[in-house]
């Protein structure tokens, strides 16, 4: 069925659509989509409002706002194979256990429809692939977000992908992240506890939410520390909420460095550093966060498998410069 959506459209808001919810205005302005269309275009990016994407479908219309509404472009509807490099470090009839680089997106989504790992995995695989799990995220049993780097099993049969996804919803795995955060916490380790959920304020980002939020619990111990400026600690999940370590570091102060969503400003601890130091930490472009091991049972045999990756280059660099 062809898009009701014409392929560019301008709107002017006129006086009595001030105070209208934007998604509804934008509906009925165009007058042959739904709502739910434009909400879904507004989230996609695909609508501006004088010049800058808006993204909230309940804003307020003010008298006088341009929107311009695009069509997206087509796009396949299943992840085509794309010959991407990535670093195996096991594989075998059942699984694959890889190191993740940071920049790499696990799956298509808005806004990166392929060159994920995904696409990547369809084209190491084959034909064996397609279909387990679901046609956008085979094989797929955890993510890493975009920018953290590190290792993830993959699932290469449904049997495997079951019991190993059954594995991480029981927490039935060893899983530790290495972490460099602003700051020096009190104690050696802790715990941070606290539910987690979309920020009420802003929902591209998570918070830490009194109500309609999930448990999650975070156990951290410092490796090293550089006080009072930076912390490397190991973390390790007894629950795996989207973007956890990153909320909890940051609800007790303790940011990490580079993260370009919970780091929201200049920490006291970097004002003390040199210079140079400063801004290697304050520019560093993704937080500084990685999944450096990984245990739990083969999905066929029972076999105990178990993988450690140190830091990549850039993490190791900012050690290197704390260490100087």
């Amino acid at each position: 069925m062809p898009d009701a959506l014409p392929e560019r459209i301008e709107i002017v808001a006129g006086p009595d659509a001030a105070g209208q919810r934007t998604d509804r205005f934008l509906a009925d302005a165009i007058g042959t989509v739904s709502r739910s269309r434009v909400k879904g275009l507004m989230l996609d990016g695909a609508v501006l409002r004088d010049g800058t994407p808006l993204r909230d479908p309940a804003e307020a219309v003010r008298a006088g706002a341009r929107f311009l509404v695009q069509r997206p472009a087509l796009v396949p509807a299943t992840p085509q194979p794309q010959a991407i490099p990535f670093d195996i470090l096991y594989e075998d009839r059942d699984l694959i256990v890889l190191d993740k680089p940071a920049g790499l997106v696990v799956h298509p989504a808005p806004g990166n429809e392929d060159g994920t790992l995904v696409n990547a995995l369809l084209a190491h695989c084959g034909d064996t692939l397609p279909g387990i799990g679901g046609e956008r995220r085979p094989g797929i049993v955890h993510r890493l977000d975009k920018d953290t780097s590190g290792i993830m099993v993959v699932a290469k049969t449904e049997a495997a992908l079951t019991r190993l996804s059954a594995a991480f919803a029981a927490r039935d795995l060893d899983r530790a992240y290495v972490a460099l955060a602003w700051g020096t916490p009190a104690a050696l380790q802790g715990e941070v506890e606290g539910a987690i959920g979309r920020d009420p304020r802003d929902r591209k980002r998570m918070a830490l939410v009194s109500r309609g939020g999930k448990a999650a619990l975070t156990r951290y111990r410092m490796l090293r520390t550089w006080a009072p400026a930076a912390t490397l600690m190991e973390c390790v999940l007894a629950t795996g909420r989207t973007h956890q370590i990153r909320v909890h570091m940051a609800s007790i102060g303790h940011p990490l460095v580079g993260d370009p969503v919970y780091l929201r400003r200049i920490p006291a601890a970097a004002k003390a550093l040199l210079p140079t130091l400063r801004g290697a930490l304050l520019d560093f472009p993704r937080q500084a966060l990685h999944a450096a091991r990984l245990g739990f049972a083969h999905p066929r045999t029972g076999e105990a498998m178990h993988f450690e990756r140190p830091m990549p280059p850039d993490m190791l660099a900012l050690v290197a410069a704390l260490d100087r």
